[in-house]
């Protein structure tokens, strides 16, 4: 046969003996919808504009790789996303039915246009006990921000997401309008603390003016060093001449002190690169002294407590609003260490004016309700977790009888389900009996009683139980003994979900913002 081809029908026979087709066939639909599939996802992942099926180089690409393949048009192709859109819509929207309880985080973003955006994300506990979440949506967002225009936005991804009276907390910024919108929708409102942080350390390094000056001049050598390629290349020159590895200077964002720690950071490691650089450019541009790097130095130490405390709880995948009370007390405590070594009159006066602002900002935290029952839920801090052992019994208190309502619901759905009956199998309502009303009082007071009890015991044990190492998930504690402490098992579901910070919302406007900023359509 191949040597018939050869002779006969020479260019049907590829080099290696593999006969190709003389004209284009058509894919089976099974195999279209697979490279249709893959084309909508590297779209996705990789934020590609719909316009990249009409790019030559890539339809070229294509054509190669199959030539078989039509790539669809761009208005199809807008389609086909709306579509897929709609299908995993669907799956997310059912695998939430079977939540019992969510937490929401929302935010405001603008983009380069002056278009705002609203965002939101679910977050929750799955049967397995596995973190989970959702993003409901990020919608533009014409209205003047007001409670009421904010309230309405929210309560209509509410609805559409099927998620009415399942969420528990909304996480959002200490802005006013948030603020109201949550107690408007009726919600418990719980302040992200990755903002508290960050205003507590803008407050504290904005008052003192020798840390003030140290910035403004950090911020114009990195600025000249990143606006200027010669500048640029002495310092990349620099570094190699030192054997050290390639960095670039960190430029400082306003609105985020961890920018200004970065940005201090590097410039320390980089003191010897930087001054090498600058002294070989004609500039007026002057170096920071060494003593202004010893400021920084020390300043760096009393601030690293909470550059750590900020990480640690913008971590999504982890469980996070349960560190926030023992997350603060470890951060008073560190503060005041450093504090106690630093040498240096500002670092020392910074670290003393963290200390005043975090008392002042977070005096009243072991009292917020949701975060004491999630920080007593987690078994790696329960009651040592508190700074006063007061607060620590209010939320075993408050746990306590959580747990009962739990117990008392359950026994009522068991009552319901088989009623009881008197002897002679007549209902006591029917008999006319004269001590009807204490008999039934007697009995409801007996099961409270009960019920109570039960529940106290449950939290006993628990607490008592051994603590689990730091390191560990406190979810897998929970979903290995769940059968162990069943109430307990419920409400740590419900409580480990919510989330510290409103970072989940902000991750995703960098992602929106890709898109929105960048005209993909």
């Amino acid at each position: 046969m191949l040597r018939h081809l050869r002779a006969k029908h020479p260019l049907t026979v590829a080099d290696d003996d593999r006969p190709t087709p003389t004209t284009e066939s058509v894919p089976t639909e099974g195999r279209k919808k697979e490279l249709d599939d893959a084309l909508l996802n590297m779209i996705v992942k990789d934020l590609q504009p719909f316009s990249i099926v009409e790019d030559e180089g890539f339809r070229a690409l294509v054509k190669k790789l199959d030539p078989t393949y039509t790539l669809p048009s761009r208005k199809t192709l807008k389609a086909m996303m709306s579509e897929k859109y709609a299908v995993e819509k669907e799956k997310a929207v059912a695998k939430l039915h079977n939540i019992p309880a969510v937490c929401l985080t929302a935010d405001m973003w603008t983009s380069l246009t002056m278009d705002s955006y609203l965002g939101v994300t679910c977050h929750y506990t799955d049967a397995n006990t596995n973190l989970g979440s959702v993003l409901l949506g990020v919608a533009k967002f014409p209205k003047a921000h007001t409670a009421d225009n904010i309230k309405e936005a929210l309560s209509h991804l509410i609805t559409d997401w099927g998620l009415t009276g399942m969420v528990t907390t909304l996480v959002t910024d200490n802005a006013a309008n948030m603020v109201a919108a949550t107690e408007k929708l009726g919600l418990r409102h719980l302040p992200c603390f990755a903002h508290t942080l960050n205003l507590i350390v803008k407050k504290a390094v904005e008052e003192h003016e020798a840390l003030t000056e140290i910035r403004t001049r950090a911020r114009r050598v990195v600025t000249y060093f990143r606006s200027s390629s010669k500048a640029n290349d002495k310092l990349i020159l620099a570094q190699e001449r030192m054997g050290r590895q390639t960095l670039k200077l960190v430029q400082e964002v306003e609105t985020r002190w961890n920018s200004t720690h970065d940005m201090l950071q590097r410039l320390l490691d980089l003191r010897e690169p930087v001054g090498a650089a600058l002294a070989s450019l004609s500039s007026d541009i002057m170096p920071l002294s060494s003593v202004d790097f010893e400021v920084i130095s020390q300043s760096l130490e009393v601030l690293a407590p909470f550059k750590h405390a900020t990480t640690e709880l913008s971590e999504e995948k982890r469980v996070s609003a349960s560190k926030v009370i023992p997350i603060i007390r470890m951060i008073q405590h560190k503060v005041a260490e450093k504090t106690g070594l630093a040498t240096n009159p500002a670092a020392v006066s910074l670290g003393m004016a963290l200390q005043q602002y975090t008392i002042r900002r977070c005096r009243n935290v072991e009292s917020i309700r949701i975060l004491a029952l999630a920080t007593l839920l987690d078994p790696r801090f329960k009651t040592l977790g508190f700074g006063n052992q007061d607060n620590a019994r209010e939320a075993e208190r408050l746990l306590t009888g959580e747990c009962t309502t739990i117990i008392r619901s359950t026994s009522q759905s068991t009552s319901q389900a088989e009623p009881s009956t008197s002897q002679g199998g007549q209902n006591p309502a029917s008999t006319g009996n004269l001590w009807e009303l204490l008999d039934s009082r007697v009995s409801e007071t007996q099961k409270t009683q009960s019920c109570n009890a039960n529940a106290t015991i449950e939290v006993k044990r628990y607490l008592n139980d051994a603590y689990l190492l730091r390191t560990e998930d406190p979810l897998k504690y929970w979903q290995a003994h769940k059968a162990v402490y069943p109430h307990l098992y419920a409400l740590a579901s419900k409580y480990l979900s919510l989330t510290g910070t409103s970072v989940p919302c902000e991750r995703i406007f960098s992602k929106a913002g890709d898109v929105i900023n960048g005209d993909v359509e």
